[in-house]
């Protein structure tokens, strides 16, 4: 079999690798981007992930508006949602998406798009099987592994055999599951348990720890478990599974609950502890690539992996799985080898989002953080029913909290359970980064009525 030789390998085309390919051609670099599928170009976050999650988000808080319009003094019929109408919205979103991702690369890269599946077979040789059941040899002088992540499925004894539902399947399903149990008490958990609750189902949400959102603040995923309660979702936690089994159209999840065995049931299970690597196809072993105990690649911070000339971006390489993460890796990547500069992981802020609703946005350290770390705190928290664009939207639910370093003032992170927290998140990340006191931010002069207007409000409590 004849080799192919490139300058610069991508196997992946997600966030990193769809715009690094670019940068590398224009470079001048002999570039191949190799991605497994059609149906994945562009990536998870267009094709299984940021995109149609919150496409079908927007879908169901409509309905959660229509369902409770009378508190606008509006009348409106019971909201009647066609799950199969809003899939098929979903799918015609992702699909122009995907068809705008996959003209970007064919114009940048030609026929160096190639669309197969590719595994090591030496330190910088891929063997490709192509979508036409050809097989390629490729060797470049570097080479840069984006190949995400997929659901992570537990060792739960008859878990298999009684069959579930996962982040991307759900999304598939074109009826309403009568009562959805919910395995996970995570990011992407609750945002499907809302969804679907605010679609009419009925939902449970099982959790294996003592509160939901393990990397929040208790007070802050107390609030957000409050909210959710509200809207009608169960919650069972500090539960274990024991054994999962299908009963006709039902399936049965036998658990432990502190010292009680219980049996639940409902009519479809949806399997959301975590995200697992797409590694265990890349035959890593024959490039001497490193991986830690759960199968992510080991960088550095210039995202550099164990082996000369092999970077691993996205997902893959174990850091905060964001969208917004993996287009940071771009730029550190382009930075160090293209511009001339010199970037690295180490001194990046990383924001975040939940989008419930209200959306739960955090950037920086908790409140358990930063006294872990040692600092001298000042807490300031407010009701966001304390806002007066709050109050106009009748969106008068959640907490707004930062955390703030006596000595100096600044802000050492921000929680904000409030309506657009994703959108007003931004504005304390940038004071952070500028590394300004918080002062700033409760002097400026900001926009009425706002929810933004909202960290006025929030800093003159301190």
């Amino acid at each position: 079999m004849n080799t192919q030789y490139y300058d610069d390998i991508i196997i992946g085309g997600g966030k990193a690798g769809k715009t690094l390919a670019p940068a590398l051609v224009a470079d001048g670099r002999k570039t191949a981007l190799v991605e497994r599928s059609l149906n994945m170009i562009g990536g998870g976050c267009i094709n299984i992930a940021c995109i149609p999650t919150k496409t079908m988000v927007a879908s169901a808080n409509v309905a959660n508006t229509v369902r409770n319009s009378a508190a606008y003094s509006v009348k409106a019929n019971a909201p009647i949602v066609e799950l199969a109408q809003v899939i098929q919205r979903k799918r015609t979103l992702v699909q122009g998406m995907r068809e705008m991702n996959l003209h970007n690369l064919e114009t940048a890269l030609g026929h160096e798009l190639i669309i197969g599946t590719g595994r090591f077979v030496a330190p910088k040789t891929l063997e490709v099987t192509t979508a036409l059941d050809t097989t390629r040899l490729l060797t470049a002088e570097r080479l840069f592994i984006n190949t995400g992540t997929r659901p992570l499925i537990p060792s739960v004894p008859g878990l298999m055999e009684a069959g579930f539902l996962t982040s991307e399947s759900i999304m598939e399903l074109e009826y309403l599951p009568e009562h959805l149990i919910v395995l996970g008490s995570g990011y992407i958990g609750l945002e499907f348990a809302q969804m679907f609750r605010r679609f009419g189902c009925r939902v449970t949400v099982i959790g294996q720890s003592e509160q939901i959102l393990s990397q929040q603040d208790p007070d802050m995923a107390i609030a957000v478990q409050r909210l959710l309660e509200r809207d009608g979702i169960e919650f069972l936690l500090k539960t274990k599974v024991l054994r999962v089994d299908g009963a006709g159209n039902e399936t049965i999840l036998q658990i432990q609950v502190a010292d009680r065995l219980l049996s639940l049931q409902g009519s479809h299970l949806l399997v959301a502890v975590g995200r697992a690597p797409n590694t265990d196809s890349l035959n890593l072993a024959a490039a001497g690539v490193a991986t830690d105990i759960r199968g992510f690649i080991q960088v550095n911070d210039r995202l550099e992996t164990n082996i000369p000339g092999i970077w691993a971006l996205g997902d893959i390489n174990g850091g905060p799985q964001y969208t917004h993460v993996s287009l940071d890796d771009y730029r550190i990547v382009k930075a160090n080898l293209i511009d001339g500069s010199d970037r690295s992981t180490g001194d990046r802020l990383v924001p975040s989002c939940l989008f419930i609703d209200p959306e739960l946005a955090h950037v920086g350290l908790t409140e358990t953080e930063a006294r872990q770390q040692g600092y001298a705190i000042r807490l300031t928290k407010l009701d966001a029913s304390a806002i007066p664009r709050a109050k106009t939207l009748g969106q008068t639910d959640g907490l707004l909290k930062a955390i703030v370093d006596t000595e100096t003032g600044r802000i050492l992170g921000c929680s904000l359970l409030c309506h657009e927290a994703g959108e007003v998140i931004s504005t304390v990340q940038m004071v952070m980064q500028a590394q300004m006191p918080y002062t700033v931010l409760r002097d400026s002069i900001l926009t009425h009525p706002t929810m933004t207007e909202g960290l006025n409000m929030l800093f003159s409590k301190l």
